[in-house]
Order: structure tokens, then sequence, then C-alpha cells
């Protein structure tokens, strides 16, 4: 292969397309967005939004991170996977995965949760399930892309404890279990460097640490410089700039400037990419009635039961009664370049007045003084309400989480002719509930579900289906309460990430504050009972072995059929860091039928009980009692257990840099210098050593600080002396 040749395939040939080497019988292959819904463009229209050819549009992320449900999401991922392979689409842009740090994200609608853990195990089941088809799956955006404002340019400013606890995980997750054959780089950039060319993200963490052997992609349009993001570790620039990016290849190899081995690592990846992808069989039938189905069934369980006072759900209308249904159609998808062209829609007035029994008569209206009149005469009134589209979409932070004042206004009418309100609410991201919510007697989340969202919410509330969805991300009562408020979007072209690692619920419940409904959050048509919490350790932290085996005992207390999502919280001992009061560490999603009951088993690591050290640079397991909690969201928790794990305490690199205080808590290192120091004629330490009280005041001074205090006995001697046998250095790299 030719030196031209090899830099040609590492940018596309057209918007959709990588490059062929017709000489060679390398040929080209198709990438297309479809996080929820392949949107295969026409060639025809290569750069557009709208138009894609017909395909299933499945629940929207962040539906689906709100099922907790990892066999459902690789359903959908292999339905997607299966209709791409059917277009002749090689590889998917998606899962998305980025965290939900503010609500005000403009794209949260394509992203999981606000937890790592969760949105990594959804992501795995996604990847998996697209990857099953023969087609293969690009997470993204690799990483700390969690805002559209000045997306191109801004500078996430973030530690790197914080990118290890919270926007790194569940990449780490996908990339080890599932194994993507892409991962798409991010737009922004991150302590001042731009993602494409973040030689410690692409190479040394993605690469070197987990393993990843397959194609990086840049985001459409995040490439600068070229021979900067190549010599990174980003393999494929997208869209092409013919006739520039690899003009500079070819004379960067040329000219030296770049070792032309690091080209020919990215062009066996894409080689390598292209025959995974393999000749392409004539495309398969797809069942896009099966398809819809699951889409019908996933936007169900998705759903978010809020608030059902008195029990108003379910719907039990009987011959006489009349339902009304109030407001706009609901909104099923988000916009921009995930919007899918559906097979067909479902409407929702319309699959209710199928279901309803004999003798019941439902009407409908938009809004005005006809949905008051028709409400005042109903039995019950289901009120649609939301976000419209132009208040979140890729390419725009939302500037308030508030939904429009007239829905608002009507729905506080509607309150005062008929108390039997039912809230159905369509929107991609957190909205303020309060205090309207308190007008409604039951509300409904069912975020932006897809295709099928009007077929599944009249199952849902019709008891056809029993609610099973749980909030993936905290609803809080005010913006201002949000941990990332004062530090977002950030101000000119500096984001600081200054709430660390107390993202989302670890945040509010880090500062007590109250919310209006918290993460994990769901109500259902039946209860659950929690019983019998064990936990049993096997192994330690010291020999890298620990097992923390927790079980617990679930039972369907109600009579009615039923999914409950059992939620693993742990918390902290007293730390050298600040951490947070719990941590989701484990999850799973039982169905129950009234009165059955199962035990649930999780299996937890060291890592599951350890933070980043920035100091160590490593994940670090402090010893201590550590409290083990189950229960149905972070502020429902049924059952507490403490668990006692040992641990040896952290070394401190004895620098002269180090404290006295720190030297003192190494015991060789105090042995060391109360020799060097010496007693007096009564054997009592001399200087500092022998006066506590100034060592209250100066024991946090660096040894080298004190060699100029007089009568202290740290001499420039002494510390010579000390440091000789147990210096140590700091040689480690980050972000």
């Amino acid at each position: 292969m030719t030196l031209q040749e090899k830099a040609a395939l590492c940018l596309g040939s057209t918007f959709w397309h990588t490059a062929p080497v017709e000489r060679l019988g390398v040929p080209a292959i198709v990438l297309s967005d479809g996080p929820h819904g392949l949107r295969r463009q026409p060639d025809g229209n290569q750069a557009g939004i709208s138009g894609g050819l017909p395909a299933t549009c499945f629940p929207t992320a962040s539906a689906l991170g709100s099922s907790w449900d990892p066999d459902l999401v690789r359903q959908v991922g292999a339905a997607i996977g299966a209709e791409a392979r059917a277009q002749g689409v090689a590889v998917l842009l998606g899962p998305g995965v980025n965290i939900k740090r503010s609500p005000l994200g403009g794209r949260n609608f394509e992203y999981f949760s606000e937890d790592p853990l969760l949105s990594g195990v959804l992501g795995e089941a996604h990847v998996t399930g697209v990857q099953s088809q023969g087609v293969g799956a690009c997470v993204k955006h690799f990483a700390a892309n969690n805002q559209e404002t000045d997306r191109l340019r801004v500078s996430a400013d973030v530690d790197e404890r914080t990118l290890r606890e919270i926007y790194l995980p569940h990449f780490e997750r996908i990339v080890t279990r599932a194994k993507p054959w892409m991962v798409m780089c991010a737009y922004n950039r991150i302590n001042g460097v731009h993602a494409s060319q973040h030689r410690w993200l692409l190479t040394d963490v993605l690469r070197d640490e987990w393993g990843f052997d397959g194609v990086v992609v840049s985001d459409w349009g995040a490439v600068g410089d070229r021979v900067a993001a190549l010599a990174a570790g980003l393999d494929l620039e997208m869209p092409p700039k013919l006739g520039v990016s690899d003009v500079a290849l070819v004379e960067a190899v040329r000219d030296g400037s770049l070792d032309e081995k690091l080209l020919d690592l990215a062009v066996s990846r894409i080689l390598r990419l292209i025959e995974r992808a393999g000749p392409r069989p004539a495309p398969a039938d797809v069942d896009t009635g099966a398809h819809h189905a699951l889409a019908r069934t996933a936007a169900a369980d998705c759903a978010v039961l809020l608030k059902n006072d008195l029990g108003l759900l379910p719907l039990r209308p009987v011959a006489g009664d009349t339902i009304v249904v109030i407001g706009e159609p609901l909104r099923y998808q988000g916009a921009g370049s995930s919007q899918v062209n559906p097979t067909r829609i479902d409407d929702l007035v319309m699959e209710l007045r199928a279901a309803l029994p004999p003798g019941v008569p439902l009407r409908s209206a938009e809004g005005g003084e006809t949905a008051v009149t028709l409400a005042a005469e109903a039995s019950a009134v289901v009120v649609l309400m939301g976000l419209p589209a132009s208040d979140e979409s890729e390419g725009a932070d939302r500037q308030h989480m508030d939904l429009p004042t007239n829905q608002i206004t009507l729905l506080k009418r509607l309150a005062e002719v008929n108390p039997n309100l039912v809230v159905v609410l369509s929107n991609g991201s957190a909205v303020h509930l309060r205090p309207w919510d308190r007008y409604a007697g039951a509300i409904l989340e069912t975020w932006l579900s897809g295709q099928a969202a009007g077929g599944a919410v009249a199952d849902l509330l019709l008891g056809v289906v029993n609610p099973s969805g749980r909030l993936a991300e905290t609803l809080p009562v005010r913006l201002e309460d949000n941990p990332s408020y004062l530090n977002f979007p950030g101000e000119h072209g500096h984001v600081r990430y200054g709430e660390g690692v107390f993202v989302g619920y670890r945040g509010y419940d880090a500062t007590g504050r109250d919310v209006a409904y918290p993460f994990g959050h769901g109500l259902s048509y039946t209860s659950f009972g929690y019983h019998d919490l064990t936990a049993a350790v096997i192994g330690s932290a010291d020999s890298d072995d620990l097992d923390l085996t927790v079980t617990c005992r679930i039972t369907n207390t109600g009579d009615r059929f039923g999914k409950e999502v059992v939620q693993l919280y742990v918390g902290a001992p007293p730390s050298s860091v600040a951490r947070p009061v719990r941590e989701l560490r484990a999850f799973t999603k039982v169905t129950l039928e009234p009165g059955a009951g199962v035990t649930v088993t999780f299996h937890l690591q060291a890592r599951d009980l350890s933070y980043w050290s920035t100091r160590d640079r490593r994940w670090l397991l402090e010893g201590g009692t550590f409290p083990i909690s189950v229960g149905s969201s972070s502020r429902d928790l049924r059952l507490t257990v403490d668990v006692h794990i040992p641990a040896a305490p952290a070394t401190v690199p004895l620098t002269a840099g180090a404290t006295l205080r720190e030297w003192l808590a190494d015991p060789a290192a105090a042995a060391a210098l109360r020799s060097a120091i010496g007693a007096d004629a009564a054997g009592n330490p001399r200087g500092v050593l022998g006066d506590p009280e100034l060592m209250t005041i100066i024991g946090d001074f660096p040894l080298s600080t004190l060699t100029a205090f007089p009568r202290l006995g740290i001499t420039p001697e002494v510390l010579t002396t000390v440091s000789a046998s147990l210096r140590t250095e700091d040689t480690g790299s980050g972000p």
C-alpha cells in the first residue's frame, strides 16, 4: 500500500463511507447514525437530518435508562442491528453513554443516566445486541462530553479522580466487556486538549489500560489537526477533509514529524474493521411488525410512575364512565442526528378508544374552553404534558427546566373541575414538577418512548402492563439545587467540573437537599417486601481477591404481577478524601407473581469499595466499616448491613515535600526520624518530637520547610539521612 493510499484510508471518502482502495480490492463500508433507531441517509442526502430511510424508532436512551433492564436493551440493540444490516450499514454510531451532569444538557435524551454503573451496564447490553447481528457498534462520545454549549471548543476542566470515578467507568465497562468495533471521540477539549488529540485518553487509557483493539473515529467535524490526532490515537476522520487531511499526513511522514509506524497502526485497525464487516450478504428480511411490538414492550417498561395518590391508576372504567384525553399528541423522539423516520406511529387516543370496554366513551381535545368543559363531565382525565421539540435538541442546551406555562395553567383549570387528573409526561430530560404536581392525582413519566409510545401508554393506563420503570436521574425541586449549577455551562471556553465526583444523587445526598423524586424512584401497581439481607466476605483487599457476596429476599406482597428493580448502594467509612454518602454498586430487575419471592445475589469486589487516589494513581480501598443497603431508590433503602473490610493503610511518598505528620505516620520513617534527631539525657525525644503543642501547629509543614526552623532538630543533614533510604518518586502521568 502506498503512502498516499494509507493516508487516504485514515479518512472517509464521503460523509458516511470509509475510503476504498480499489487497486487492492479494499471496499468502502457504510457508517450510520442510530442510537435508538437507524437513521440511514439516502446517498443523495448525505448531510441531512430528516429524510432517512424508514426504520423502527425505539425509545430514546433517556427512556431505556429508566428500564434498568439490560436484557430489554440488548433486544432493542439486536433489532436495530438487524435493520442496519438489512440496509447495508456496517457500523452503527451509538450508543451514546455520556453522563447527565446537568438537567440542562441539550442531548440528555440520548444518554442513559447520571450514574456510571447504570450507564455502563445498559451501554454494554446495547453494544452486545447490535454486534450480535454482525454490525459494529460505536460507543460515544469519549469523553466528558456533557453539554452542547460551545461543544466543539469548550474545555471540560476536570480532575483525574472525577474522570476515573464518574466520566470513564461506563466506557471502561463497555470496552472491556462488550468490545465495540469503534469508539467515537468527543468534540470538546479535556483540560485544554481536544479529545481528538488527547493521547492520554485515546492511547494510554483506552488502548493500553483497557485493551481496546478497534477503531477510534472522530465525531463529525471534531478533527482540527489531523497529524496530531493520528499521533494521539485517532484512526479515522469523519467527514473527510479530502485533499487536506490526507495531504497533511503524507507530508508529515515525509518530513519526519509523524512516525510512519503510527500511520501503519491506524491503517491496520481500519483494515481489521473492514474485515470484521465482511462481504455483505443479501439484505435480511426485517419483521417490522415484530420490531414495532418490541418498541411497544420497551416503551411500557421504561415508563416511570412517579405519583399515584389514592390508587387513581390503573384506570378501571365501567359502562357509563367517560374518559377524556387532553393535550397535544405524545412527542416520541428528540431532534438532531438521532432523528428516525419511523415505520409507523401509534396514536394514544385511537389505542385507548380501541381498548376501553363497551359503553365507555372517550373524548379528546388539545386545550382551551372545550377541554375544561369535557373534563368537568369526565370520570377521569388524562392530561398530556411535556417539552416542545424546540426545548431539547443536539446543538443547544436548555435554558430552564420548566414546562410551558400554558400547560400548567390549563392543568390548574382542569383540577378546579375534576380531581381525577392523570398527567402523562413526554420529555427527553428532567423537568420541574413542583408546584404543579399537586394538581395531579397520578403522574406517569414516559420520556421520549419511540413510535409505539401511544400503545404503550394505553397499556399502562388501563393496567394491561404494570409500570416498572425507575428514574435514571434525580428530579430536583429547583435547578439551583443541581450540583453542577454554578459551573454549567462555563464561560470563555472553559467549564469547570467543580462538583467533582458529587454528580446527580451523589451531590444531592451529600448536601442533604430535598428532591422532587430521587434517583431510582418508581411506583408499581403492586408492592414488594425486602427481607433477610446478608453479606459475607471471602478473601481480602490486600491479597486482591476480595469477594463480598450480598443476598436479599424480595417478595411480591400485592395482588398483581410486577417487576421490581432491586438496588444495592454502598456507603463509605471515614476516609482521607471526600466520598459520596452512598453509591449504586449493583442492581437487578426481578419479575414476580403475587405472593412469590426470589433471593437475589450480588457480588462486589475491592474496586466497588474503592476510590481513585490521585496521589497513588490507582484504585485505593481504605479499610473500615461499609454500610451495604438495598432498596427501591437511593432514598428508599429498606435494609442495611454493616460490613467491616480491613485493608493496609496507604503509604505516602515520603519526599522532602511530605509533611512531618505524614512521616511520623509511617513506622519506619518515624523510627528513622527519631533516631536522627536523637533524645535528651532523660531519653525524651528532642526538638519538635518532644513538644505536642508545637506538633499541632507545624505538623502539616513539609520537612523541607522545617529545616529552616531553628531548634526543631530537623536539620538539612537529618533530612538527607532519613531520605536516603525512604525517598520514593511519583512518576505517574494523568490527563
